[in-house]
């Protein structure tokens, strides 16, 4: 029998060779054959089990590992010109990790001893183990340019696409990068201003044509004044921050809390873990832990990287950019919850009954370590069945348990009936050169709803703990539908045929059974429109005047404090009341609490009307090369100058031209929200069925120029001819024509 090596010296070895971690090559090393690999494979399963190890795939390697974000220190190229890097924030026992830098050929120069912000890949070569790419340099944060390329004789000038920037900037022969005339570019400043003459840029990215997708993302961001560049001041503090330690906090890293987010999130800003409740006095009862980035003990009140924060108030997302509220190495590294990484944070242990009802709750802060970053799909994956290398090791201890915590919680939900809109999320996948690769609507999985559901019970927590402690705070405020709107929603439901009564206080059920109602009808689309249109749009504010669409009376936003301003509020909030330190909420915050909280909603706003635009350019893109296609849809909405038509396929929003429609006249009834031919007796409205041909395509505004074909699968009707068409109605006879035709004619709104 071949001696099985200690557990000291299968360590040691794994050290020494960071790159040979599977079982096969532990097995050769020490000479371990045939039924012997049976005793190896249990030793190997104990150091798993006593966090020695951690098996990722088919290999065993030391839990210590560096952040997908990190700090690293360039070294002097070896004798085949590579670039190796020092990782700065390596603190395992092992051999320090291996970095290659892969510098990209509109990345700047690096030399030896530059520190630089990269992100990493594991990779298993012979001669390093992780590649980097670079973020920027460290203590470097050159402002950022974007306009139209303009060729001279020595190089060329860049025209700003911002409206009040009137400066142009030149660039020499070596850094124009290939950039032609009449190109789209984004640039960085080249070298310090000087006091004659333009001042001096180098081309990073060339998007090419303004019209083209790759551009319209920027263009949005500039548009719209969204803050891009962070000032210098607060690069200078992100970098200087460090990786928080124990000291005054829980210890909850022996908790496997784990993050499930989309495939492609690049942090990880909330974490959650549930196990049953061994409370006898609480039989079949739940205990949620829900743990957040820790943002605040980074983020001081009054400093830049807190008055940048607030200026910005949330991050803001665009099919192929994120422009985030936090510097990389925040939201991207310290702030991040990233697999086996020591990270702070602020975490909320919520108990359960067995029906799901909250019995109590307690917030502390803590230090954890994610076990594992999985994504949505594949946590759902693995409870349907089929789970994979990195689900299957947690499948009975940490995902079941989430799904029954899930479950009991929806339980509660169907008791308190938020409002239940179904509308799709439409998803723009964009390939290599940036432009739109498919339009698909996001599948609503039961991994979301779990994940979703955690964090509205975390938001609950906040509040409720902080009214209890008296503090300030921001709420997350959704008023009820006002009355007019309300009465416009009832119009248009009578109209389709379904109820909804007048004389009682609104509720969200109510609408509940109005939605359910037209379910899996024609009328389902019209109705969930028409709901939305008559909802009030959310808001922040330092009173409580409570969230109507989740049926909520207490809620305030806790649970992203890397992307929303208003969470680092709560969560200064509640350093302040439970005595956690001298970074929470301040009094000068305090006092203008009411004023930063129309700020972070105004600036909310302009992010979705960004985002919104965006969108309606690519789509606009992707449609261009289908002109002249036929298109299915349904009315959206009326206008005096036309109608407007949300297409099945993509969702994208175009016009119908009342021009158009024919010669005949067409009146325009707001308040029914129709327009109604004079000739014909053609009454379009919201929710009708529709077949349109796209006849134009404007990727540069984002719009859609539709024919009418049909309307509700019938072609249209033909006004008579000029010679033997009667004189056109007076606009009292037409409304009396239009208001018959309405009592005969299903209206939708």
């Amino acid at each position: 029998m071949t001696r099985i090596p200690s557990k000291q010296e299968i360590l040691d070895w794994i050290s020494a060779n960071p790159t040979q971690g599977s079982k096969r090559d532990i097995a050769k090393a020490f000479g371990i054959k045939g039924a012997d690999r049976i005793d190896l494979k249990r030793v190997l399963k104990e150091l798993e089990a006593e966090g020695h190890l951690e098996k990722r795939k088919r290999s065993y390697r030391d839990p210590d590992r560096l952040p997908p974000v990190s700090v690293l220190q360039v070294k002097a190229p070896d004798a085949d010109g590579d670039l190796f890097a020092r990782p700065l924030e390596w603190h395992g026992e092992g051999i320090e990790p291996i970095v290659l830098v892969l510098p990209r050929a509109s990345d700047p120069a690096l030399g030896e001893g530059d520190r630089i912000l990269a992100r990493l890949t594991v990779v298993h070569e012979e001669d390093h183990n992780y590649e980097a790419r670079l973020i920027r340099r460290i203590g470097t944060n050159p402002r950022k340019i974007l306009g139209v390329f303009r060729k001279g004789s020595e190089g060329g000038r860049i025209v700003p696409i911002d409206k009040g920037t009137t400066s142009e900037w030149t660039v020499q022969e070596a850094d124009r990068h290939g950039a032609k005339e009449g190109e789209l570019v984004e640039a960085e400043q080249a070298g310090p201003k000087s006091r004659m003459g333009l001042p001096r840029a180098r081309v990073i990215t060339r998007l090419g044509d303004p019209s083209e997708p790759r551009a319209v993302s920027l263009i949005a961001i500039h548009q719209h004044g969204i803050p891009d560049d962070f000032p210098d001041a607060a690069i200078e503090e992100a970098d200087a921050a460090k990786p928080q330690g124990l000291s005054g906090r829980k210890d909850l890293r022996d908790l496997p809390l784990i993050t499930i987010d989309p495939s492609d999130a690049r942090d990880h800003d909330d974490a959650c873990f549930t196990q049953a409740d061994d409370d006898p006095k609480n039989p079949g009862g739940h205990v949620v832990w829900v743990a957040i980035a820790d943002v605040a003990t980074y983020v001081k009140p009054h400093s830049a990287l807190d008055r940048e924060a607030r200026n910005r108030g949330n991050s803001t997302y665009f099919p192929d950019r994120v422009v985030p509220m936090l510097p990389d190495r925040l939201s991207g590294d310290l702030c991040s919850l990233h697999e086996g990484v020591p990270r702070a944070c602020i975490a909320v242990r919520m108990v359960l009954d067995a029906e799901g009802k909250k019995l109590r709750h307690e917030f502390v802060r803590g230090l954890m370590r994610s076990a594992a970053s999985l994504h949505y799909a594949e946590v759902q994956e693995a409870i349907d069945g089929t789970p994979n290398d990195r689900t299957g090791p947690l499948l009975d201890d940490v995902l079941k348990p989430l799904y029954a915590a899930y479950k009991v919680l929806m339980h509660q939900r169907t008791l308190r009936q938020p409002l239940e809109l179904d509308l799709p999320e439409r998803r723009i996948e964009l390939s290599e050169d940036g432009k739109v690769k498919s339009v698909n609507f996001r599948d609503r999985l039961d991994a979301h709803r779990l994940i979703e559901e955690f964090m509205i019970l975390a938001n609950v927590c906040a509040a409720e703990t902080l009214i209890a402690k008296r503090s300030p705070l921001l709420f997350r405020v959704h008023e009820e539908p006002s009355p007019e709107k309300l009465n416009a929603l009832r119009e248009t439901a009578h109209a389709a045929g379904y109820p909804l009564a007048k004389g009682q206080v609104l509720q969200t059920r109510h609408l509940n059974a109005l939605l359910n109602a037209a379910a899996g009808t024609d009328d389902a689309e019209l109705i969930n429109m028409s709901t939305l249109r008559s909802m009030t749009q959310a808001y922040y504010s330092p009173e409580n005047f409570g969230h109507f669409g989740l049926a909520l009376a207490n809620y305030a936003h806790f649970t992203s404090p890397i992307r929303r301003y208003s969470d680092l509020i709560v969560h200064r909030a509640l350093i302040s009341a439970h005595g956690w330190g001298k970074d929470g909420l301040s009094p000068d915050e305090i006092e203008r609490l009411e004023q930063t909280a129309t700020h972070i909603s105004d600036t909310e706003r302009r992010s979705m009307m960004a985002e919104r635009d965006t969108t309606d350019r690519y789509l606009a893109a992707y449609l261009s090369e289908r002109v002249g296609n036929e298109f299915t849809g349904r009315i959206s909405g009326i206008a005096r100058f036309g109608a407007f038509v949300k297409l099945d396929e993509t969702g994208a929003d175009g016009l119908i031209p009342i021009r158009s429609l024919g010669r005949e006249y067409f009146h325009f009834d707001r308040e029914a929200g129709t327009l109604m031919g004079s000739d014909t007796g053609l009454l379009i409205a919201i929710g009708q069925r529709v077949t349109v041909r796209l006849a134009q395509a404007t990727p540069v505004t984002g719009g859609l120029e539709l024919e009418l074909l049909e309307l509700n699968d019938k072609a249209l009707p033909r006004a008579p001819s000029p010679a033997g068409r009667s004189p056109r109605r007076k606009p009292v006879k037409a409304k009396r024509k239009g208001d018959k035709v309405k009592r005969k004619v299903t209206r939708r709104r």
